[in-house]
């Protein structure tokens, strides 16, 4: 494990905990919430106004990067960060979850997943050793395991099988990750948990994890169908089955809710590209639940998306106009909202990781989950 990578938890509240990773490239505060920048940008937004919003590290995506524009082109020009100007930590995800769902025909064997393209139909393999690879001609800050993400539906032997192929997969990624020469010294391998919804499978998976030795633990899944409910009741156990000094990452999550509810069971990241989908469909999120800003109700609006947010859009733009960008199909709507919702998830986060400190997380949460889902706006 990279000493360079260094985990500090500076306060608890419940099973909620605050904190500060450190890297080379900056520092992470947590709770943190990572936004999307799949193709090497976060849609609709510069990169100086990512961080303007309060994002320490953003995520990109190792499948897409590799189809377009390529690994290896993107290490001719200086690695991702110069690629795509965003100096900050960047994770990148192993590219296991885009192939097996996002490709219709693949073949999946101990050896890895072949798999066609979306774009063209060219056929690839990828492997824990090239999933390894490819991140490290990214020049990612924290790097994934190659991992399969079965179908939550799916019979427990065949969730068990998955998974056992997922520890031995994560095993290859070790080793793969750890030859990396000067990029291993410099970055931090995650671990990630498989299982589903069983508790037994998911506890075998995090032993097998911590027996290898992983810089922090991902939470994989979860966020593929099986409701709210059903995640809260994994979360129950699943991030105590990590090991405690290390990050907890929660793979695709979500909704400003799902946050709350998972910062209170124990996990410490988060991404997902609700914030900035949500943005270019015309959806904003507020303290008070999300606007569908397409509803005629706000046509002659003059209020700001929400007066707690301070946010550069909520500062100068009305319901209003941003009502008309979405209803127009101006490019401008897109980018506002995407701003407005990249803003919010850095405020909920921080206001979590203030009521942490505080220890006075339950209250907020009974707040918050008051305001944002029981409110009529």
């Amino acid at each position: 494990m990279n000493p360079r990578f260094q985990f500090t938890v500076h306060a608890t509240d419940g099973k909620a905990r605050t904190g500060t990773i450190a890297m080379r490239r900056g520092e992470i505060r947590t709770p943190a919430f990572m936004p999307v920048g799949t193709a090497a940008t976060v849609k609709a937004m510069k990169p100086e106004a990512v961080r303007a919003a309060g994002a320490d590290i953003i995520l990109g995506n190792t499948y897409h990067l590799m189809l377009r524009p390529g690994a290896e082109r993107v290490a001719r020009l200086g690695g991702l960060h110069k690629f795509m100007n965003w100096p900050r930590p960047i994770l990148t995800d192993s590219g296991g979850y885009q192939v097996m769902s996002l490709s219709d025909l693949r073949k999946i064997t101990e050896e890895g997943v072949t798999f066609a393209s979306h774009l063209d139909g060219s056929r690839h393999l990828l492997t824990p050793e090239r999933s390894m690879e490819i991140q490290r001609l990214l020049g990612s800050d924290i790097v994934m395991a190659f991992d399969e993400c079965p179908k939550i539906d799916q019979p427990r032997d065949v969730i068990a099988r998955s998974m056992a192929m997922s520890m031995r997969w994560a095993r290859r990624s070790r080793a793969g990750f750890d030859a990396g020469g000067d990029h291993a010294e410099n970055a931090a391998l995650f671990g990630i948990q498989q299982g589903a919804l069983d508790q037994g499978l998911r506890q075998e998976s995090a032993d097998a994890l911590a027996a290898i030795g992983f810089d922090g633990y991902a939470i994989g899944g979860l966020a593929v169908g099986e409701g709210q409910e059903a995640m809260f009741a994994t979360l129950d156990f699943a991030p105590a089955q990590l090991p405690p000094d290390r990050p907890r990452y929660l793979m695709g999550v979500g909704k400003p809710d799902d946050l709350v509810g998972a910062v209170e069971r124990g996990v410490d990241m988060f991404d997902c590209v609700l914030p900035t989908r949500s943005g270019r469909n015309g959806q904003a999120f507020t303290w008070n639940g999300p606007l569908n800003m397409r509803n005629a109700r706000h046509a002659e609006d003059g209020d700001p998306l929400d007066a707690r947010c301070h946010c550069p859009t909520c500062a100068t733009y009305s319901r209003a106009y941003l009502h008309h960008l979405i209803k127009s199909g101006e490019i401008l709507g897109a980018m506002l909202l995407t701003e407005h919702n990249i803003g919010f998830y850095q405020q909920l986060m921080q206001a979590m990781r203030d009521a942490i400190a505080q220890a006075r997380f339950a209250v907020f949460a009974s707040d918050f989950r008051r305001d944002y889902l029981e409110s009529k706006i």
